[in-house]
């Protein structure tokens, strides 16, 4: 049980929160996403052990059975995969390789990217290494990634990649906005209890609580307990 603006809130189990996600009926992806890309791999293959265990289903399959297909659908199959793959150590060159590779995936394409060539990353590398890979694509190219994915004909995939990118690259801005959404779509409602939930899925994430904070105060004039509602 953790404390929250002087309320208590716990944090429910990662294969509870994914099954709750694909039960809805619009699939909350985002949930699922903020989970694959803030655990570590061994954590990963406990929770679809608990998935396992809970509720008599495999959570790959759920996952990939999901109709109709959907963008994040495929960005977390992709992730799912590295997960598998247990990748231990960095390299700067393949990093450096992999920003090359996404920067020509999306050059004259109006807007669009190379959804196979960003999928097949996405399936092969660790977190750590998909981090370092957009550190250097900044370095090497002057700007993010995510400018790119920023163009006036983007789709829904690049809308979803980018959103992936940023909780995975910039986790307290990333859940800063979250929280502010969720503040602005929730203004008619006093529960602030999914709001509590997503702070909590931070601090499960290793986010560092102070720095949402500040992000909230700084960008969005806001206090967290004005965010939650509390």
């Amino acid at each position: 049980m953790e404390m929250l603006g002087g309320l208590d809130y716990s944090q429910p189990s990662d294969a509870v929160v994914v099954r709750k996600a694909l039960e809805q009926r619009d699939t909350n992806y985002q949930a699922v996403v903020e989970i694959f890309v803030g655990r570590k791999s061994c954590q990963i293959l406990i929770m679809k052990q608990d998935y396992g265990a809970r509720f008599r289903r495999q959570m790959d399959q759920d996952i990939i059975n999901i109709e109709p297909p959907h963008p994040y659908q495929k960005i977390i199959v992709a992730l799912m995969a590295s997960h598998k793959a247990h990748h231990a150590d960095v390299s700067q060159h393949i990093a450096k390789c992999d920003a090359m590779r996404l920067y020509e995936s999306g050059v004259g394409k109006s807007g669009r990217i190379d959804e196979a060539v960003v999928l097949e990353i996405l399936s092969k590398r660790s977190i750590p290494q998909l981090k370092l890979t957009f550190s250097c694509y900044k370095h090497i190219y002057g700007h993010d990634y995510t400018k790119l994915l920023e163009k006036e004909n983007s789709g829904e995939f690049e809308d979803a990649f980018r959103s992936v990118i940023k909780c995975m690259c910039s986790p307290a801005k990333y859940y800063a906005k979250r929280l502010h959404s969720r503040k602005i779509k929730g203004s008619e409602s006093s529960d602030g209890g999914a709001s509590a939930a997503l702070v909590m899925a931070s601090r499960a994430a290793g986010v560092d609580l102070d720095e949402i904070v500040r992000v909230l105060r700084k960008k969005y004039g806001l206090e967290l307990r004005e965010a939650i509602n509390l």
